[in-house]
């Protein structure tokens, strides 16, 4: 690896096209493909809690993403936008599935009602 201020000389320097990842996991190969997921929730009390987001492609492939270390807070009707990852890359996704928490163990478990959701990868902004 390169030292964060030193990644613009080294990669300068290439020929061929290089990508930096300045996200990245602890597996080989240590990349990370981020998605911008853009929920509008229609319940009517507030909801506070984590996303986990899985996606899978047409031949049954499927790749989930890390749990975001903050809680998002959901109102109804108002768009929160966080940002996922994943360790895998999927070209055409057949569907997406998320799971909703509040990470607690005691009290009722809470819904989220989706009203409109937008996947979009960073990586490959055109998909």
């Amino acid at each position: 690896g390169y030292y964060a201020d030193r990644w613009k000389k080294m990669l300068i320097a290439n020929t061929s096209p290089t990508k930096a990842y300045f996200d990245t996991s602890d597996q080989d190969p240590f990349c990370m493909y981020n998605y911008l997921l853009d929920i509008i929730t229609w319940n009517k009390s507030i909801r506070r809690g984590f996303i986990k987001v899985k996606i899978t492609d047409y031949a049954g492939n499927t790749v989930e993403s890390e749990m975001n270390s903050e809680a998002s807070t959901f109102q109804q009707y108002k768009r929160v936008k966080i940002l996922t990852g994943f360790y895998q890359d999927i070209e055409k996704i057949s569907k997406i599935s998320l799971t909703f928490s509040t990470k607690t163990l005691i009290g009722p478990k809470h819904k989220l009602r989706i009203l409109q959701m937008n996947l979009k990868s960073l990586n490959n902004p055109e998909r």
